[in-house]
């Protein structure tokens, strides 16, 4: 409202400043001046009528505009007030969400520091054990130890103690790493040495490695079966010779010399028989087994030997046994034909005292008291 009263103001001084202006211009204008005059008032009264009725519909309006306000004002409160509230609550829980986040955020934080720290130890051992096993492999006779034990826990694991030597000594003064003792005193050899030095340096060195690594397998073989192949002394025509790597025994598979030919053919043409550890535990199962149905076999054969005997002694028994029952057959008929006699002389006796009674008995007579003459020849008997 009051915009439009200063509106109104201002124009009216418009009015005025122009009007002035145009009577100084001339005056000799007066009578249209006097009449644009004239036209300037009804223009006020109708601009000051309108500024009237203008300020009416704004006070109107505001009143409208108040009232309205009134009403809404209460819903307005409520809802910023709930609206506080749902924010609160919200902002309370999401704190709360993100205090147990950070929470369990720490603990696995917390957690990967202790997984951490046990790799770190774990990764520490294993650089130990590497240098360790590093410091074992080092030297070949050291790695000849290795083999040696590995292939004595496989012997101890698969077969009795009485089945396989460590160590055995030949009359030449070889000594096999170990020998497993099947039937009739035979004895299969095992060695434990590997290449593996010339292994190492195939990754590095390649076609050159690979040809000092068939080189020492050939060699392996050979002095396997010069050393340790003795029919004279009980051995097998066949030796074993154990790699105690899985890696190198598959290389020695594989690997073929320059004619083409692979190494475990040429182990083979040696009559040697290139092994790792699961071969060698399938192997000692297998022996094992033929153990077992060679100790059966001789179980039996035992067990039939006494068989045979106690029918030997049963045999023996049955004569002894017949011969005690016609004894007691004997014996029998010796008791039946006595108690006959006793009978009868029994009854004749009760006779002679019922026919003497009260009368003196007549001496009896020799042949009276003498026995029949086969009563007699059977009590002889």
């Amino acid at each position: 409202m009051n915009a439009f009263l200063i509106g109104g103001v201002i124009l009216v001084a418009i009015l005025v400043i122009w009007l002035a202006f145009e009577t100084l211009q001339g005056r000799q204008k007066s009578g249209a001046i006097a009449s644009q005059m004239t036209e300037l008032r009804r223009d006020l009264q109708t601009i000051a009528t309108s500024q009237a009725q203008s300020t009416g519909q704004l006070e109107t309006i505001a009143k409208s505009v108040a009232q309205r306000l009134d009403s809404v004002a209460p819903a307005l409160q409520d809802a910023v007030k709930n609206s506080a509230q749902i924010t609160g609550q919200m902002t309370s829980d999401a704190q709360n969400k993100m205090a147990d986040e950070l929470k369990n955020t720490r603990d696995q934080i917390s957690q990967m520091q202790l997984l951490l720290g046990e790799v770190q130890q774990a990764g520490k051992q294993m650089s130990q054990t590497a240098q360790t096993l590093e410091g074992i492999l080092g030297g070949a006779k050291s790695r000849g130890s290795l083999g040696e034990v590995t292939l004595e826990r496989l012997l101890e694991d698969s077969l009795p103690s009485a089945q396989y030597a460590m160590q055995y000594r030949f009359s030449s003064g070889e000594a096999a790493d170990a020998v497993i003792k099947l039937r009739d005193n035979k004895l299969m050899a095992i060695d434990s040495k590997f290449p593996l030095d010339a292994y190492r340096r195939i990754s590095t060195e390649g076609d050159e490695a690979r040809r000092a690594f068939v080189t020492a397998v050939k060699g392996h073989a050979d002095a396997i079966t010069k050393k340790y192949i003795v029919p004279d002394e009980g051995t097998l025509d066949v030796a074993l010779m154990f790699v105690p790597s899985e890696s190198v025994y598959y290389e020695l598979l594989m690997t073929q010399d320059g004619k083409g030919q692979s190494l475990d053919a040429y182990c083979r043409d040696k009559q040697v028989i290139a092994v790792s550890p699961n071969t060698l535990y399938a192997h000692l199962h297998v022996i094992a087994l033929g153990l077992r149905g060679m100790q059966m076999e001789e179980n039996t054969k035992q067990l039939v030997e006494s068989l045979l005997g106690m029918e030997k002694q049963l045999e023996k028994f049955a004569d002894k046994f017949g011969t005690l029952g016609t004894h007691l057959r004997n014996a029998q008929q010796s008791y039946s034909d006595s108690d006959k006699l006793f009978e009868k002389a029994q009854s004749t006796l009760k006779n002679m005292l019922g026919a003497g009674a009260g009368e003196a008995l007549p001496e009896p007579s020799a042949a009276a008291l003498a026995l029949p003459p086969e009563a007699s020849a059977k009590t002889s008997a």
